[in-house]
């Protein structure tokens, strides 16, 4: 029960996640990310329930290819046994030679033929986490800017290019804390495309993936620390 993620609780979390952030940043343009949020961890939920389920309709169209090259490959193998007994060595050898190419182009193409169903749910994951790795980069933005000594500071003196800080330090703090959170839920919705989905090239994609919003989360981290501390 505790063993597997659940893309029904995500989404809850994530929008509990967006109702806090828009009612406390009603007018920033982090409450539009955390919107936006919802509708990802939404479709990862979607994805992740049709991963669970097979293709049926591909997967009979496979099975319908691989026997018509498997008869294919009998009837190849046929023809080769029926040579005619006056056949010469060169006609033997050649037929030979035919039938050992026919055989290794047979295993490619079953391989292609049984592998479709993987590759379709593959190139379906890995576009869906380049977006989540592009949001990862856009809360990251957001949080660019967010200087924690500066908001501490009465008798800093902002230059006419300076970001404007109206934040107080609480606020600030809850700011931060929304994106580590928002990184954190990214991490697991990109979980969800490997859960129900053993495939080494998607689960490498969800690794980086969780590699960039841990340190991203690790960097928004010690701002808070340098809040807290510089605060107190």
């Amino acid at each position: 029960m505790y063993r597997r993620l659940d893309p029904v609780r995500i989404l809850e979390t994530t929008q509990r996640l967006a109702d806090r952030v828009t009612e406390r940043f009603p007018e920033s343009g982090l409450a539009g990310v955390a919107g936006e949020l919802v509708s990802v961890a939404n479709r990862a939920g979607e994805d992740h329930d049709w991963f669970d389920r097979p293709s049926w309709p591909l997967r009979a169209a496979v099975i319908i290819g691989v026997a018509l090259l498997v008869l294919v490959a009998i009837g190849t193998m046929v023809v080769l046994v029926r040579l005619p007994a006056q056949a010469g060595l060169t006609d033997v050898i050649q037929a030979i030679d035919a039938g050992v190419n026919d055989l290794v182009f047979l295993g490619v193409a079953i391989y292609f033929l049984m592998t479709i169903e993987t590759r379709r749910k593959r190139r379906r994951a890995l576009r869906a986490l380049h977006g989540l790795r592009s949001m990862a980069h856009i809360i990251d933005m957001h949080q660019l800017t967010k200087d924690p000594e500066r908001a501490t500071r009465p008798d800093a003196v902002d230059t006419a290019s300076s970001p404007k800080h109206a934040l107080t330090v609480f606020e600030l703090s809850r700011y931060l804390d929304y994106c580590s959170e928002m990184l954190s839920i990214l991490s697991k919705s990109a979980a969800l495309y490997v859960q129900n989905f053993d495939d080494p090239v998607t689960l490498g994609a969800v690794n980086e993936i969780e590699d960039l919003t841990n340190g991203l989360s690790r960097k928004i981290w010690q701002k808070i620390m340098i809040l807290d501390h510089v605060a107190g």
